[in-house]
Order: C-alpha cells, then sequence, then structure tokens
C-alpha cells in the first residue's frame, strides 16, 4: 500500500521531521490529509495492520504525562507493522541528569527510526532534529505546538463540513498555555478558515492577533457566529493564579454551558482536544451530545498519526 502516490499534483513530501505546523505549506498540509485518507479505512478492516514500516523501530519519548497521544502513536505505529518502544522518563538516565541530547543520542544509537518526543521545553523537538539523523515528530513541546493534534482537528472539520476554507472557527479557552492552539491557527489559517480566539484577557493577550485571527475577550459576542467551537483544557498546572479568577467565574464566562449551546448555530460542530474538565469548559451533555465530535477527533487522531509516520519516514528514505 502506497498511499498519497495517486495525488495529482505530483506533490513530493521531502520533510523527515514535524516539528510543528508554523513552517508547513498549504499544500504539505492538504498531502497529510489525503494520506490520512488512505490510512483510514485500515483501521475498519479486520486485521488492522498494513506493512508499511515493517522492520521500523519507533520510540515513545515522554517527559511529560499522557495517555491518549502516547496511546495514539503506539497504535499508529503498530498499525503500519513498526516495533514500539515506550521510554519514561522516570526511569531513565534524564533523572540523574543525563542530557536531552544525550538521551536521544543514545536511543538514535540503538537503531531507531522515529523519535516521537513530547517535552514541557519549548523547542525541544527541533534541538533533538538538529542531533540526529532519524525522523524526530513533536508530540508537544511546551507552549509552543503539539502538530499532529492539530492536523488531526483539521482533518476531522473537514470531514464533517467537506472542506475548511470559508469556515468560522472558535478556539476557546486558556490560549496563552496551549500548543493546541498554536497548531490549530496555523492548520486552520492556511486552509482558508476564519480563526477567532476567545478568552479572559490574562489567558489571551493581543499579541496573538498577529497571527492573522481575531482575538474576542466575550464568549457571547461569536457564539452565534461560528461553524466549530474547539474548547481548550484550562491547564491547571501551568497557569498562575493571578491568570485565574475562580472555576466558577470561568464557566460563567467561557464555558461552554447548555446555555450558550442554545444559541449556536443549529449545525455547530463541538470539538476538543481533551482530556476534558466536564463541567468546567464543557458541560458532560454537550460533550456527549450529536453534535460533538470529541471521540471522532480520537479515531482521527489514529489515521493522521499513521500518515505523519509514514510521510517522514519515506522523507528518510530518500535522504539515506
Amino acid at each position: 500500500m502506497s498511499p498519497g502516490h495517486g495525488h495529482k499534483s505530483g506533490f513530493k513530501w521531502t520533510r523527515k521531521h514535524l516539528l510543528g505546523l508554523q513552517d508547513l505549506s498549504a499544500e504539505e498540509i492538504e498531502h497529510v490529509m489525503t494520506t490520512a485518507d488512505s490510512f483510514k479505512e485500515v483501521s475498519t478492516r479486520s486485521v488492522k495492520k498494513v506493512p508499511a514500516l515493517r522492520g521500523r523501530v519507533l520510540v515513545n519519548t515522554f517527559f511529560e504525562d499522557s495517555t491518549r497521544t502516547r496511546t495514539s502513536f503506539s497504535l499508529a505505529a503498530s498499525r503500519l507493522s513498526a516495533d514500539v518502544i515506550d521510554f519514561s522518563e522516570k526511569t531513565s538516565s534524564t533523572s540523574k541528569g543525563e542530557t536531552l541530547i544525550d538521551t536521544a543520542r543514545n536511543i538514535e544509537a540503538m537503531g531507531i527510526d522515529i523519535i516521537v518526543l513530547r517535552h514541557p521545553a519549548a523547542g525541544a523537538a527541533e534541538t533533538v532534529s538538529r542531533h540526529v539523523n532519524c525522523s524526530v515528530v513533536n508530540a508537544g513541546d511546551g507552549a509552543h505546538e503539539h502538530p499532529t493534534q492539530g492536523l488531526l482537528d483539521l482533518y476531522t472539520i473537514r470531514e464533517r463540513f467537506g472542506k475548511v476554507a470559508g469556515l468560522k472557527v472558535a478556539v476557546v479557552g486558556d490560549i496563552v498555555n496551549s500548543r493546541v492552539a498554536r497548531s490549530n491557527i496555523w492548520a486552520l489559517t492556511k486552509m482558508g478558515a476564519e480563526v477567532i480566539l476567545v478568552g479572559p484577557p490574562t489567558l489571551l493577550p493581543r499579541t496573538f492577533e498577529r497571527f492573522g485571527v481575531r482575538v474576542v475577550h466575550d464568549f457571547d459576542q461569536v457564539i452565534g457566529q461560528v461553524d466549530v467551537i474547539n474548547m481548550l483544557r484550562v491547564q491547571f498546572e501551568r497557569i498562575k493564579s493571578s491568570q485565574f479568577p475562580s472555576v466558577r467565574e470561568f464557566t460563567r464566562f467561557f464555558g461552554l454551558t447548555s446555555d450558550r449551546f442554545n444559541r449556536c448555530k443549529k449545525d455547530v460542530f463541538i470539538m476538543h482536544p481533551g482530556p476534558m474538565n466536564r463541567g468546567i469548559e464543557i458541560s458532560s451533555k454537550i460533550a456527549d451530545g450529536p453534535q460533538s465530535g470529541i471521540l471522532t477527533q480520537v479515531t482521527n487522531g489514529l489515521a493522521v498519526r499513521m500518515a505523519v509516520l509514514y510521510l517522514v519516514t519515506q522523507a528518510q528514505s530518500q535522504v539515506a
């Protein structure tokens, strides 16, 4: 199986790393989408495997907790027939003072083809990519980017509406601490959507306007205009207490409550990257309701991550 090869433009993917979406062109993003399309049906087969990455080895290197992303990458790799190793910081030599670059080089020396890296420092994935020959896929670096989440959100919107261009998408909540928000901004604006960021001034400075998006501090002002609402998790672990008045106040002004939902467009599409704080940024009834795409996002994450792992490995083979 060689997905994406029937791409009519003859486009050729050349990146052996995926570090962020800021540098990707609209054509590159579209190529990931079409490649993900061709992998999506693998998950519906009785034998959920293709041999695209047989003999390749991927290591999940997570310096921050993650269930969803780590599991999704592991499953994506195994469906491509790659071998997967999980690296845990808690049991690694980094706890003895080894640097991130030394850790990455030692992992690569074991014959690894892809390092999937999540790290609390912005720029960590790019730093590692400059010191290894294998592919590096950024699974979230500080408050910088989370490119595969941005891609799977885009893919889910595209699947739901049949297009992205011309849609109005609200990304709501703790924007300043959110790598998901940044990746969403790059993916959506490049594909022609109008992005409206919504949140309190302490969590959404006006400086975000330089990314070509609207900044709004009043959720009710835009609630009836948007086609998609992507609710972000309130990141209590990153928020300084001065940034955040109280949970009740946040829900009152920025939560997706039943009252707000009733004022939305009738076919509004609700998203959340997870994990959710139910009853804080989103009510359970809406999260589990018919207009929610939250579980679809998880399903699509597999196809998108399969596409990314396949493409960076192909690019690596061409360089070799």
